[in-house]
């Protein structure tokens, strides 16, 4: 029997989750989709390198938005080779691209692919209101992850879910993460900064009404937390494009316990959150989340360790680096969304999507940054 090439071989933990009722041929495909472990640094360095080569500001590419890694795909089909992906707004036929504006086949060594995923926007939910889709717009207490939520002067994001400081003993270590032990004295609504903080408008101690000012929420009746800290956003004009280092949008906002709920509509408890050295090896699976405009949605996950532009509104662009690309499960009023495993392990932070697709932050990135527990184990 022939040995399968090393692009080939898969980690059993990469398929763990998969459903015993899928077909060989679905398995098949499955796997190819994803980076065999051996291939993983590779892709990453060479996705790093493209993405200084091709994102360089003032060489502009025709419709290019984005880098990620991924795999290549043939007529349809996921061929289970690494390569680096040009993310474009939306796909051209060559004859009509100039030479210029071509992809090339290799990039950094590896083979290229495109990814069209339309015009990524981070933003609370915009006219047109109604997506065609009930939403989880009502008010209630305990909040719980997927329920609209909002800074008082904004329309409408979404609750991820609700979170605490990181305990005594407990670290961000890059190498060596640990949970503390003790007792909270604080917790909080984890969500997008533009969600809570009005894309760095803030104050800290800003009213964050549960619904959103959009479903009806009104200062401060329906006042549910402050707003306690948020991670500025670095956007054009002010800051151009080349000299950002954006990796997460996200900010916090402190209520009462017994007005938060840690549970994920329709989805449940999250059991721990995965690092994003193993979220890496992920290209291909399936992750699910609740958000207050679409409500629970599944995607595929397309694209790992991307950098991509995303639009912020007013002429804003923040370019977002180390994210995490899937199929489109979103829609505006989403943004805050827990992205999770379909066995409720947390992966990401939803913060921006088009019609083609959805962009979340790495979570590991986002307990650093805010220094919060989504949960209590690595898995």
């Amino acid at each position: 029997m022939k040995k399968p090439s090393r692009s080939m071989r898969k980690s059993k933990s990469q398929i763990r989750a998969r459903s015993e009722e899928e077909s060989p041929v679905e398995k098949n495909t499955i796997q190819r989709m994803m980076i065999a472990d051996v291939d993983m640094q590779t892709v990453v360095h060479a996705t790093r390198a493209a993405t200084s080569e091709y994102l360089e500001e003032g060489k502009p590419k025709g419709n290019v938005v984005g880098i990620g890694a991924g795999v290549k795909w043939t007529n349809g089909l996921p061929t289970g080779e690494p390569a680096v992906l040009v993310l474009v707004s939306h796909k051209v036929a060559k004859e009509n691209l100039s030479n210029a504006d071509l992809v090339p086949p290799k990039l950094q060594g590896l083979q290229t692919d495109v990814l069209a995923v339309g015009q990524p926007v981070a933003g609370d939910v915009a006219p047109p209101f109604d997506v065609g889709v009930q939403t989880l717009t009502k008010r209630i207490r305990p909040a719980s992850g997927g329920y609209s939520v909002g800074h008082f002067q904004i329309t409408a994001g979404t609750i991820g879910t609700c979170v605490y400081d990181i305990l005594p003993g407990g670290s961000t270590d890059p190498v060596n993460p640990v949970h503390g032990v003790g007792i909270p004295s604080k917790f909080y609504i984890l969500s997008n900064n533009h969600v809570l903080a009005n894309v760095n408008i803030g104050p800290v101690g800003a009213s964050i009404l549960q619904p959103g000012p959009i479903d009806g929420g009104v200062n401060p009746t329906d006042k549910i937390a402050v707003l306690s800290q948020f991670i500025p956003i670095q956007l054009t004009p002010d800051v151009p494009l080349a000299s950002q280092n954006n990796i997460v949008d996200c900010a916090k906002a402190e209520g009462e316990f017994h007005d938060l709920n840690r549970e994920v509509y329709w989805c449940g408890y999250v059991r721990g959150w995965r690092r994003r050295a193993q979220v890496l090896q992920m290209v291909g699976q399936t992750v699910k989340k609740t958000g207050r405009t679409t409500n629970f949605t599944t995607g595929r996950i397309t694209a790992v360790n991307a950098t991509i532009d995303v639009n912020y509104g007013g002429g804003r662009v923040g370019r977002m680096k180390d994210q995490i690309v899937t199929t489109n499960m979103s829609a505006g009023g989403d943004s805050g969304s827990l992205v999770m495993t379909l066995d409720n392990v947390a992966i990401g932070l939803l913060f921006a999507g088009s019609p083609q697709a959805m962009i979340a932050n790495q979570i590991e990135n986002v307990r650093t940054m805010l220094r919060v527990e989504v949960a209590e184990q690595i898995m």
